[in-house]
């Protein structure tokens, strides 16, 4: 993408109602909007939040499936969500809202129990070890979705890699956490959940075209 389009998508960000570009020190010192998200969709609807949302597909995507609930998408690269946060306005989506951030941060975006849900769509598996620290269902971020989650929430981690989806099946039983569903392949093996097939990133279709196994755990997190 050339420097004029993220410029220009930087700009026209800045004058949607639906996103949130806090600074790092916003952040860190008692963010705005941390456990006030309901007050901000005006509802006491559930909040379910798409980490690493790229051009917010699967927000976009699930917000117009499930109006009674509330998705948050958080991605570092706005030029990125722009697409989303775009149509979301365009299609009158008011159950939907983007905040640029670093994702390690989401304890200082979210109060203790505020979030009902997680999505994880085909994060960076950050396979050599030393980026161990990087990847986002290592025991660190496993803690952070813990402390924002209420006590039912879960965690969804949809992925084309082999090695994150048994990296991450590994540690869950390890530490003796829930498994409530796993699948090596979801468009091969039937029963997988709707919201788990019935929607496809840019990506996906990508690795779906050249028959890439497609990976899905849904886990519950218990400390």
């Amino acid at each position: 993408m050339g420097s004029k389009n993220k410029l220009k998508r930087f700009q026209e960000n800045e004058t949607f109602s639906n996103v949130i570009q806090p600074t790092r020190a916003e952040v860190l010192n008692n963010f705005s909007h941390k456990g006030k998200w309901h007050s901000f969709f005006k509802n006491n609807n559930p909040i379910v939040v798409e980490l690493g949302c790229g051009k917010g597909e699967y927000s976009i995507a699930l917000a117009k499936k499930n109006p009674t609930k509330n998705y948050i998408g958080i991605d570092i690269k706005g030029a990125r969500f722009w697409r989303g946060a775009k149509t979301a306005i365009e299609e009158n989506l008011p159950n939907v809202a983007f905040v640029r951030t670093q994702i390690e941060l989401i304890d200082f975006i979210f109060d203790e129990n505020e979030i009902d849900e997680i999505w994880i769509t085909f994060p960076d598996p950050q396979i050599k070890y030393k980026r161990t620290k990087h990847r986002m269902t290592n025991p660190e971020f496993l803690k952070k979705y813990h402390h924002i989650l209420n006590k039912n929430g879960f965690v969804n981690l949809k992925t084309d890699s082999e090695f994150m989806h048994g990296y991450t099946l590994g540690l869950l039983q390890g530490q003796g956490h829930e498994v409530l569903y796993a699948n090596h392949n979801i468009y091969h093996n039937e029963g997988s959940p709707k919201e788990v097939i019935e929607t496809q990133t840019f990506y996906e279709n990508q690795y779906l075209a050249i028959k890439k196994p497609i990976t899905y755990i849904q886990f519950r997190l218990k400390y």
